[in-house]
């Protein structure tokens, strides 16, 4: 080799580059959009997994990662952070501590729990956008309404073998998740709900098949459309907007689906989350109410975002057992008498007036997600609160 192929050969070394130096040769990359950008990743499974890997290696600031579930042996073959010595532990946690290994540059945060009951609506206003590696409905459901009340976009995915789809939600204009739901979807989330209190939950048990390669392609496509919805000044409104890119691996086949916006939709409800009024979540509910009778005077309700059961009473024995929890928290099994076994007449509240036996108890006697906000309504008017963090001693208790 002469001396000028040498030349022509030499390359500066990689280490003298930026981390993020080949990225940040696209046109319209910025990098410093990433860093300073927040993203909720609901699901830390296979999805889950993936779509956390690209955001920390692509350089994004603060990831909030959110899951209930514990590290079983399967899912080594299809999660790249988790390992043999890891079963049992909290998937979250496990995701957290192992992308923070991959880039320190980055801010990973668990949230161990069920997302209905676990992240509140001022945590989904507080990130720039949402991925989703969900598997069921409920919880798709859940996160598209609180997207849509916060204006957060939703990036979701999901997959089946070599199946997979990713769709890009983008409040307040374009379609959302509930507008591709068919009226069967509405009758099979109702019927959960029925039996969910009553029964074991076999469908929350079922398992989707799937391989390391398609949550790969699926989390590869999502988070890529994350970067272009945080580049949305740069690169405009997304393509993918209100539309779902559908791919078959077994046949390479792929197309794109445009969801019609159902105007009627009641997921399509935005919150004025930036300008809430702030309470502690140890306040009583009767100082909501005489906070919201003075702005938009007397009647006036707090409504809650979730449904809670107050009691439950055995129609054949006469049982009655207090509960004050939301129904998402409830265990299968709770909606039957303790005595008897026979099914409960369930009390249920959604809304807290001054005539309300729920006045002198708080957000966190109720169990609502932290930070969450609810509504004061008075007839079609309306103003918010947000329930601040909630403050801990040192042995974990609310102070």
């Amino acid at each position: 080799m002469t001396a000028t192929e040498r030349q022509r050969l030499d390359v500066q070394p990689e280490e003298e580059h930026d981390r993020y130096h080949r990225q940040t040769l696209i046109s319209w990359w910025d990098q410093e959009r990433l860093r300073d950008a927040s993203v909720l990743v609901v699901g830390a499974g296979a999805l889950g997994n993936e779509l956390v890997k690209n955001l920390v290696l692509t350089g994004v600031g603060r990831i909030v990662v959110a899951d209930l579930d514990r590290i079983e042996n399967s899912n080594l073959s299809r999660c790249v952070f988790f390992r043999a010595g890891d079963e049992g532990r909290y998937k979250a946690e496990v995701v957290a501590e192992r992308a923070c290994d991959l880039n320190p540059d980055v801010v990973v945060e668990p949230i161990v729990g069920d997302v209905r009951l676990s992240i509140g609506l001022g945590t989904f206003a507080d990130v720039d956008l949402v991925l989703g590696g969900l598997d069921n409905r409920e919880a798709r459901l859940f996160v598209n309404q609180a997207c849509w009340k916060t204006s957060t976009p939703f990036v979701d995915g999901a997959m089946e073998g070599l199946m997979g789809v990713v769709r890009v939600f983008d409040p307040p204009e374009s379609a959302c998740y509930e507008c591709t739901m068919n009226e069967r979807d509405h009758e099979l989330i109702a019927a959960r709900r029925t039996c969910a209190l009553l029964t074991r939950d076999d469908l929350a048990e079922g398992k989707v098949p799937t391989t390391a390669t398609t949550s790969g392609v699926v989390a590869g496509l999502q988070v890529q459309e994350a970067i272009k919805l945080l580049h949305r000044e740069r690169l405009g409104p997304p393509a993918l907007a209100g539309a779902g890119f559908h791919f078959v691996g077994l046949t390479h086949d792929s197309y794109v689906v445009r969801y019609p916006r159902r105007e009627e939709c009641l997921s399509h409800d935005t919150y004025d989350v930036e300008d809430a009024e702030v309470f502690s979540p140890t306040a009583p509910f009767r100082e909501l109410v005489a906070w919201a009778e003075r702005q938009l005077g007397e009647g006036t309700a707090i409504e809650l975002e979730h449904e809670i059961v107050v009691a439950g009473e055995c129609t054949r024995c006469g049982v009655r057992e207090e509960i004050l929890r939301p129904v998402p928290a409830l265990d299968a099994g709770r909606g039957l008498c303790f005595e008897c076994l026979e099914p409960w007449r369930l009390e249920f509240a959604h809304a807290i007036d001054r005539e309300s036996p729920l006045l002198g108890l708080t957000a966190v006697d109720l169990d609502l997600p932290p930070e969450d906000v609810v509504v004061a309504r008075a007839g079609a008017d309306r103003v918010f609160v947000r329930l601040a963090p909630v403050a801990v001693d040192t042995a974990g208790a609310p102070a």
